[in-house]
């Protein structure tokens, strides 16, 4: 059995290397997008996308959405566009984000294999209150299932709603 010592020792000899791997795996992700490769999906079929601010990185997240994801994706993405001009996008731990300038984010998706989740950073605050809660008290969720319609209207009453409120600021 190795000695504390040792065990530290390990650990750290092994940081600049695991810390080298991963800004590699970076790099080659940032090269991989700009080239027009497919993202790599993560569990439950997540893209993976670098964090980046702008539309661009939330278009190539949305296009590499897998399957019938994709288009309520860009039909989400429009509706927030449409409900908010001028919105801020982003791609942030693999999910895109959407903001008010001055106020922070309001709102994200995140691909899971049976359904998108949309959160509402302030949703408990809402009216009517997105259906799924959270463990965090003023974090609420609504769920997108395959072949589900989406009530646009009401969706765009919360998307109005939460771009009203003093945002998440990360």
């Amino acid at each position: 059995m190795a000695d504390k010592s040792s065990v530290k020792s390990t650990k750290a000899a092994k940081t600049p290397a695991a810390a080298k791997a991963a800004k590699t795996a970076k790099t080659t992700a940032a090269k991989d997008a700009a080239m027009g490769a497919k993202p790599t999906l993560l569990s439950g079929g997540n893209p993976q996308i670098a964090k980046a601010d702008g539309d661009a990185p939330v278009q190539a997240y949305i296009a590499a959405m897998p399957g019938w994801k994709s288009d309520v994706g860009r039909r989400l993405d429009a509706l927030i566009v449409r409900t908010v001009p001028g919105v801020l996008k982003a791609v942030k731990w693999n999910s895109p984000f959407y903001g008010v300038e001055g106020q922070g984010w309001f709102l994200s998706f995140h691909c899971f294999t049976r359904y998108i989740k949309v959160t509402f950073f302030h949703g408990a605050s809402l009216s009517p209150v997105p259906p799924v809660e959270s463990k965090d008290k003023n974090v609420r969720y609504f769920h997108i299932h395959e072949d589900e319609e989406i009530d646009e209207e009401l969706v765009a009453r919360w998307i109005r709603q939460a771009s009203e409120l003093p945002g998440w600021v990360p």
